[in-house]
């Protein structure tokens, strides 16, 4: 049987997002703002703060509900930084984006003690690409009474893309996160408090990411709103031969697919251009 889905997050300091419920709402955009000189997409990266702050800033006026911060590339190929590293590029935009912006804030981090300190610093959202996996990470997302995202990988971004196998993607993937938002609860975070995302491109070849596309509907009867993030990845390129630099098209077809089929919540590079996609769609088919 299909759980009710949360139609409200809840987040720290007793704010909240609504989440869409009605046919035809638009999702919540969140935007991606890369404090690294490495991440996958070029002109994602702001490593300077004040660049981090104005490139955030610029999105929330486009309309993005919610700014991802993430100062580690967790790319295809990727090896994990140190923990201070990855504090020392963090903080500095976390606390000056707070100084101008009362903003929904997600961090992109896999590490609690980023994360807790993140959490102290004005962000509401972990976002954890290895679903709470860590020791402590849901118990201080759980005492910040945090939202979080939680993921499916297959691996390890050093290794994820060596030859991923699944005898059915779309359910083993639910059911990692169905266990994954169990164990969340029991450490005490709360159910409108829950994320989950598929990880589209963590793991996963051209037709695992296509299945877990078609199958969102299999992933939102768990009762949680599910984002997804596929903006200029890999699968784009696989689709339709086009370089990173050139797969905005192919992105807005991928996120307009994702939203009917059941995303609540799109991450992506390009904030503008993705609303002005899914305001055209439904105006046209109003």
């Amino acid at each position: 049987m299909a759980a009710e889905q949360h139609r409200v997050l809840a987040l720290p300091r007793s704010r909240m997002l609504t989440l869409p419920n009605l046919p035809g709402e638009l999702p919540l955009i969140m935007g991606i703002v890369n404090v690294n000189r490495d991440s996958f997409y070029e002109e994602s990266r702001a490593p300077d703060p004040d660049e981090a702050i104005k490139k955030a800033l610029a999105m929330v006026r486009e309309g993005a509900r919610i700014i991802d911060f993430g100062a580690e590339s967790t790319r295809p190929g990727s090896s994990e930084i140190e923990v201070r590293e990855e504090i020392a590029r963090l903080l500095p935009v976390l606390s000056g984006f707070r100084a101008v912006s009362d903003a929904v804030v997600s961090v992109d981090t896999r590490h609690p003690e980023v994360a807790e300190l993140a959490l102290g610093a004005g962000a509401d959202i972990i976002n954890d690409i290895e679903g709470l996996a860590r020791p402590g990470m849901a118990s201080i997302i759980a005492r910040a009474r945090a939202s979080a995202v939680i993921m499916h990988m297959q691996g390890t971004p050093a290794t994820m893309q060596d030859n991923p196998e699944y005898a059915d993607c779309v359910s083993e993937v639910a059911t990692f996160l169905r266990a994954s938002a169990a164990r969340a609860l029991a450490t005490g975070i709360a159910p409108e408090s829950i994320i989950l995302d598929p990880g589209i491109g963590f793991g996963k070849r051209a037709d695992h990411n296509i299945a877990l596309l078609k199958g969102i509907d299999q992933l939102t009867v768990l009762g949680y709103p599910v984002l997804v993030g596929v903006s200029r990845k890999r699968l784009i390129g696989d689709i339709t031969g086009r370089d990173i630099s050139n797969r905005l098209a192919g992105s807005l077809g991928a996120a307009l697919a994702a939203w009917r089929n059941g995303a609540s919540i799109l991450r992506v590079h390009d904030v503008a251009e993705t609303l002005d996609a899914l305001k055209t769609f439904v105006e046209v088919l109003r």
